[in-house]
């Protein structure tokens, strides 16, 4: 009987010294997964037994744990938005640290940052729609054919493929202006030919069924 009490106490004994271990550990890990996530420290348990004691630190590690997990997994998958904005709209990515775990207010900075650009995207994507309208009507009236690399771009490449950088949206307006000067011009030359045409009816006392045939010009 006194041999199978004493190797009791010394399961138990070994089993405490576990317990102590495993409690020493999971406050170490912790003191490092408060630092990381930015959170205050933990502080310890009052009046509980070593064996809830380690349970409940036990339990509070996988909490952090995951919440690590989750903010990392997000922080990627908002730099691969971030990429692809950046991509499009050829701007620089946020600068956040990769390597460290991002708090919740680096998460809700960098979730309002890319709403911020994709809302700038949206609206250079508008814009590049409609002036790219305009600016195939105007090649058509004007009998135009895409001639430099950038035209070409602008006409035949794919809508989601053109990059929506401000020198493009710059060099897009350019465009369209060129092309709407050239446009006036040539209705200013039409125009003072038609003048000198009529004139020059007036003067040959052209019958009005031969202007009307000619008119359709």
């Amino acid at each position: 009987l006194q041999s199978l009490l004493d190797m009791m106490v010394a399961e138990e004994e070994s089993l405490k010294e576990r317990l102590l271990k495993s409690i020493a550990l999971c406050r170490k890990e912790l003191d490092t997964l408060c630092r990381e996530l930015q959170l205050d420290p933990c502080e310890a348990e009052e009046e509980s037994t070593i064996l809830q004691m380690e349970k409940n630190l036990r339990t509070r590690v996988e909490v952090m744990l995951k919440q690590k997990r989750d903010r990392k997994q997000e922080l990627k998958t908002l730099q691969e938005q971030d990429r692809d904005l950046c991509d499009i709209l050829c701007t620089t990515p946020f600068c956040i640290d990769s390597n460290a775990v991002p708090s919740l207010e680096d998460l809700d900075r960098y979730r309002c940052h890319l709403a911020s650009l994709a809302a700038e995207k949206e609206q250079r994507r508008e814009e590049f729609v409609s002036s790219k309208r305009q600016i195939i009507l105007l090649m058509e009236e004007l009998d135009h054919t895409p001639d430099t690399s950038f035209e070409r771009d602008v006409v035949c490449e794919d809508e989601e493929a053109f990059c929506l950088s401000m020198d493009n949206i710059a060099a897009l307006q350019n465009l369209l202006q060129q092309l709407e000067a050239r446009q006036s011009l040539n209705e200013a030359v039409c125009t003072e030919l038609r003048s000198r045409i009529v004139a020059l009816w007036e003067r040959l006392q052209v019958p009005v069924e031969e202007r009307e045939s000619s008119a359709v010009h």
